[in-house]
């Protein structure tokens, strides 16, 4: 009913409860042996009834019971008011989604022998074999999303409480179409409302008092990016890290980054290591995709921060470090992918054991001791064991899958993406421990990774299929205590690939598409700000909506954009600000390959050719 009330108050169309209730087989109540509808109608499954033999006297008792609960909610919810006439009438009919799509069917038997125009079936989750069956016994489905693999209906809601009876009563003697007219009066518009509240921000940079007020005493800041090759957000993301280091405490920069390339940072900016400049540290970087890290923001950052750590003279619990999050994540993950292979591949599984068998006699706690306390230098060896381990599963992830069948996919997928952030939100857990047990106060952390890390993956499509992030996970653990910031872009350049590992290239990013988050920042017509949802209440009751949302990642493909960089998410409730810039250029490598320059795009871009 609540969705039905969005369709009706959408179209001015009148709005009605057409209800059904199951006739389960005796003795065997979840089998369906037929249904009974709104209007008296009667629908059985023939090849139930005869194949279990069911007598005629047990249909009608079951029919009985079940009518007698059918007219008691139908006097419930309707109190008093006629059945409606459909005869010849266009009839959308809408549930909140559908697994097998049982009661929608005879749903619709019920309603053809009303006589309706036309029926359009209208439901926002069901499976795509469910919604290819419906197509045949309604003259329209409107499946309005397929999650794969599907799970249950709810997983498909943020919200998905049941509704009470006195719920059902409000909606139906609302008037949808007094609402819809309501909808169209004049007023502000989401892009007004949204212009009067924005922040400034210079470079992408709130002013202090702003970024202060926003982190307030939060221990966690998770900054994200809407790629991994946007120039602005690694500048941005480095300049308020710098302020929260010199005026509210924090002492560590954790990055979605290898353990040991960002430890070799560390080192050189607290003074310990071999590295005699920044660049140098960061050559620890080598694997794809190296510009994540060798880049010119990072370089500036690294060399800010080991001047800012000698000025701090010998004490080292002064000094901020630099950290990557997936040490523990290999350790933990390794587990995982040995148990997955013991069903799929024992002898794989056999070989992968014996491989790694030099972290085998770690404990978590162990990992966790020595990943944080140690310079890495003597795990070098095992941990390129380790890495080679999991590329080696990688490599055979889709022969794995064919062998174990669908719902292998999605396990390995869980291993690619649930496993990592889970153990990467651990990493954070554990590294904020350890620091603080040096420093004898809670460690404050700065986070950087991408927004589909950082964001809170709840509020996107993303939780249908299963999925989970770290800034989810922080803020579960640790609720009033983390800040989630997001950046978003509607056009420029960017740094990617088109295939994993493949050269870095200088891409043209597409103007966003309609009905997205990005188009409707970009028409506030500002060239960059900041929404602060705390504070800009009205801008984050219209980004509570769910709308497109781009994510480019190392690889970035324009051509397939829909399907490869966008879903659907409620911004408001996925960050707890925004940083918008409207275009936006490639961050630099500190490898500029032939590849990157000749994607040098003219200064009089687009009027030169």
């Amino acid at each position: 009913m609540p969705v039905a009330y969005e369709v009706a108050a959408a179209l001015g169309a009148p709005l009605d409860v057409f209800l059904v209730r199951k006739l389960g087989v005796p003795g065997r109540e979840e089998l369906a042996m037929g249904a009974i509808a709104s209007g008296g109608v009667t629908v059985l499954n023939d090849d139930v009834v005869r194949g279990l033999g069911i007598a005629p006297e047990a249909i009608q008792q079951v029919a009985e019971q079940e009518g007698r609960e059918l007219l008691r909610r139908e006097q419930a919810y309707r109190q008093g008011r006629p059945f409606p006439e459909v005869a010849g009438k266009v009839v959308i009919v809408v549930d909140d989604g559908l697994a097998t799509g049982s009661s929608m069917r005879a749903a619709l038997e019920a309603l053809r022998k009303l006589a309706p125009e036309r029926v359009v079936v209208a439901v926002p989750a069901a499976p795509e074999s469910t919604c290819r069956e419906l197509a045949a016994l309604a003259d329209e489905v409107v499946c309005a999303t397929t999650p794969s693999p599907f799970f249950a209906v709810g997983a498909s809601y943020w919200d998905f409480t049941q509704t009470t009876d006195e719920e059902v009563r409000d909606l139906l003697r609302a008037e949808p179409g007094a609402r819809s007219a309501a909808r169209s009066a004049p007023g502000p518009t989401e892009v007004a409302v949204i212009r009067a509240e924005a922040a400034p921000v210079q470079d992408g940079t709130p002013a202090d008092q702003e970024l202060f007020d926003l982190v307030g005493d939060a221990h966690l800041v998770l900054i994200g990016e809407a790629s991994h090759g946007t120039a602005e957000f690694y500048a941005a993301r480095a300049d308020m890290t710098r302020r929260l280091i010199e005026e509210r405490g924090f002492c560590a920069v954790a990055a979605e980054a290898d353990w040991p390339d960002a430890y070799r940072v560390n080192r050189y900016v607290r003074g310990r290591g071999d590295d005699v400049t920044a660049e140098e540290a960061l050559r620890g970087f080598e694997r794809f995709p190296a510009w994540m890290w060798r880049n010119a923001p990072v370089l500036e950052f690294a060399g800010w921060l080991r001047e800012h750590n000698d000025r701090s003279g010998r004490d080292d619990r002064a000094k901020a470090g630099f950290y990557g999050l997936d040490l523990y994540s290999l350790y933990r993950s390794v587990h995982e992918v040995i148990a997955y292979l013991d069903r799929v591949d024992p002898a794989a599984a056999a070989r992968a054991r014996e491989r790694y068998a030099c972290f085998d006699h770690f404990s978590a706690d162990d990992a966790q001791v020595y990943g944080f306390a140690a310079a890495f230098g003597a795990g070098e060896p095992c941990e390129r064991e380790v890495v080679e381990q999991l590329a080696d599963f990688q490599r055979h992830a889709l022969e794995y899958a064919r062998r174990d069948g669908l719902m292998a996919e999605d396990e390995l997928f869980y291993a690619e993406w649930n496993l990592r952030d889970r153990h990467m939100a651990d990493s954070l857990d554990a590294l904020a421990g350890h620091l603080g047990r040096q420093r004898q106060e809670p460690a404050k952390i700065v986070v950087w990774a991408h927004n589909s890390h950082v964001g809170d993956a709840g509020a996107t499509e993303t939780a249908a299929r299963g999925e989970f992030s770290i800034g989810q996970l922080v803020r579960e653990r640790h609720p009033g205590d983390c800040r989630l910031v997001g950046f978003t872009t509607y056009t420029g350049t960017v740094t990617a690939a088109d295939d994993w590992e493949g050269p870095a290239e200088r891409k043209r990013v597409r103007p966003a598409l309609p009905d997205s988050v990005e188009e409707l920042l970009h028409e506030v017509g500002e060239k960059e700000f900041l929404l602060r949802f705390d504070t800009a209440l009205r801008s984050a009751d219209a980004l509570r909506s769910a709308r497109l949302e781009r994510a480019i990642g190392v690889v970035y493909r324009p051509q397939t954009e829909r399907q490869s960089h966008y879903m659907r998410a409620r911004l408001a409730d996925q960050f707890d600000a925004v940083i918008h810039v409207d275009e936006t250029r490639a961050v630099e490598p500190l490898e500029r390959t032939a590849r990157w320059e000749e994607g040098e795009v003219p200064e009089t871009y687009p009027f030169a050719v």
